[in-house]
């Protein structure tokens, strides 16, 4: 560690650990991005992570918190601090009368449900997996998909924030209200989520069944109760088979019935399509030809109508293997639009320029499958709405999720022409990229003029963290305003270069500021020793203590 970090953690609270280590490598999941971050901290307690934000501020070091890394978009590539609270993961209480739950904000979903489970509740909804923390899952506006539940943050009851200036915030609707709209889709821009209140709902189990119909099936049922027939529905289509696997779940007391599997539904399938995906990246057309075998490898299907059914614990049945690192680019619109949507992608994908009305030239794509369809509804939640919530607030949101396999890391060569003419049609029908994938053509400008809060969210962000002490690139380029220009905040973690990794993606390195040679004589310094010897001896004043 650098001797100038090691003498300022010894001059702040020296009693409490700076649980650092050099020579992190992190990587998104889908191992997209690379970055080296100077500092790897993991703390334990909230004193500890008070320092860190001390010692960065200190250090001008900026600070960036990170979970699973399950995004596989830059937004938590960093050469400067990065956080992890894998460690801080605790489930502090549970009070059974009204099933409300207060957890460390850095417990992951899969620790989360193992602990719910044992006192009979569950979380009322999830996404596709469980390996986030719960502050990372509702940062980034994670769903799933049910037209009776909206957003993750949806039952976040409260929590708390540390912000830059190491006080530690209560926020909840009736309390630093403007905070908690901000904070529950914060992007890691505001602080570090230190604790969450969360209202958990009785432990069920599900019964569902999933079937293969003709994509025109799906577009005639649209409105006919396709998304409200069951609590849970999800659709997976097939572009070039023009086919769609229907996946439709209830709540049941049945006995627990798990599903159907085979030598292809296992391991042997899942290598044998892996390996296929990567002989499609020097021939493309076979992807066509590759649908059938997807549907017996995933679904075991083989003609339309085949079926499947189980019963399953709901934290379980819930969830679906991700199977492969991939690029993933999910855009919400309103429900109304899809059936337009899927038809005119299905005719540009089919060579129908007319039809489809996309400007691109289909020429050499081909893409993978399936292309996922999942649904929300935030309009029947009473609660606080995120300022960034990305669905449609005034009825039900679809979400269309364009994803790309990286069969053992290499990359399609499809994505740039796939992903600009479906990104230019999910704009045209009103849509919104989802804040942890891989959008790519979205600007600064079409972002706040998608987000009518926008302002209000960007003035909370200002007031808690003037400096940038959160912010990076990802946040410069599609979010901060321009009211200064192009000139960084005090601990704006800029860009230096962006290359190809050995291994597949690319690697992220920004730039660090220097360092002082010199222990801090500034009247900085001093302000920061006696905020951290203050909070310590609990003699702040009501309004910048350590818990409000």
């Amino acid at each position: 560690m650098d001797p100038y970090v090691e003498w300022e953690s010894s001059q702040i609270d020296p009693d409490v650990p700076f649980r650092a280590s050099a020579h992190h490598r992190h990587h998104t999941w889908a191992k997209t991005y690379h970055s080296f971050p100077q500092l790897y901290i993991q703390p334990r307690t909230t004193q500890e992570i008070r320092k860190i934000v001390s010692l960065a501020q200190r250090c001008r070091r900026r600070l960036v918190v990170v979970g699973c890394a399950h995004s596989p978009s830059d937004l938590t590539c960093t050469s400067s601090w990065m956080v992890n609270l894998d460690h801080y993961n605790k489930l502090l209480t549970i009070d059974k009368s009204s099933n409300r739950v207060i957890m460390q904000a850095g417990i992951r979903l899969y620790d989360l449900i193992a602990r719910l489970k044992e006192n009979g509740l569950a979380m009322p909804n999830l996404g596709s997996i469980d390996n986030q923390s719960i502050a990372g899952a509702f940062a980034t506006a994670t769903h799933g998909s049910s037209t009776r539940h909206g957003l993750l943050s949806q039952s976040v009851l409260s929590l708390k924030i540390m912000l830059a200036d190491g006080r530690e915030l209560l926020c909840a609707p009736d309390k630093h209200a403007d905070l908690f709209s901000a904070a529950l889709v914060s992007l890691g821009a505001l602080g570090i989520i230190t604790e969450v209140v969360f209202q958990a709902v009785p432990a069920f189990k599900i019964q569902w069944s999933q079937s293969l119909h003709p994509l025109e099936d799906i577009i005639g049922d649209w409105e006919k109760g396709l998304w409200s027939r069951t609590e849970f529905t999800r659709v997976w289509w097939l572009p070039y088979k023009k086919k769609a696997v229907k996946w439709r779940a209830d709540k049941t007391d049945e006995d627990i019935r798990l599903p159907p599997s085979n030598r292809w539904t296992g391991i042997l399938g899942f290598h044998t399509y892996h390996t296929l995906l990567y002989i499609s990246t020097w021939f493309p057309r076979i992807l066509p030809a590759l649908e059938s075998f997807v549907l017996r490898v995933q679904y075991g299907f083989t003609y339309d109508g085949a079926h499947t059914t189980a019963v399953q614990e709901g934290q379980s049945g819930l969830l679906m293997n991700c199977l492969y690192s991939q690029f993933v680019n999910e855009w919400a619109i309103p429900l109304e639009r899809g059936p337009e949507a899927l038809t005119r992608l299905s005719a540009w994908l089919h060579g129908d320029q007319e039809t489809s009305r996309i400007p691109y030239d289909l020429n050499g794509i081909y893409v993978h499958a399936p292309i996922e369809v999942r649904v929300t509804d935030t309009s029947i939640n009473p609660g606080t709405r995120p300022y960034l919530d990305s669905t449609v607030p005034s009825g039900p949101t679809l979400y269309l999720n364009a994803t790309l396999y990286r069969p053992y890391n290499t990359d399609p060569p499809c994505r740039k022409r796939y992903y600009e003419a479906f990104e230019w049609l999910m704009k045209e029908l009103g849509g919104r990229p989802h804040w942890a994938k891989n959008f790519s053509t979205v600007t600064k400008d079409e972002i706040h003029a998608m987000y009518p809060h926008m302002r209000e969210w960007l003035r909370v962000r200002h007031e808690v963290d003037p400096d940038g002490l959160f912010v990076g690139d990802w946040h410069r380029r599609l979010i901060l305003a321009n009211d200064q220009g192009d000139v960084p905040l005090r601990f704006e973690e800029r860009p230096s270069r962006v290359e190809p990794a050995k291994t597949g993606g690319l690697n992220w390195f920004g730039q660090l500021p220097a360092t002082s040679s010199s222990p801090h004589s500034s009247e900085e310094s001093f302000d920061m020793i006696h905020r951290s010897e203050a909070m310590k001896s609990g003699t702040l004043p009501v309004g910048v203590g350590e818990t409000q």
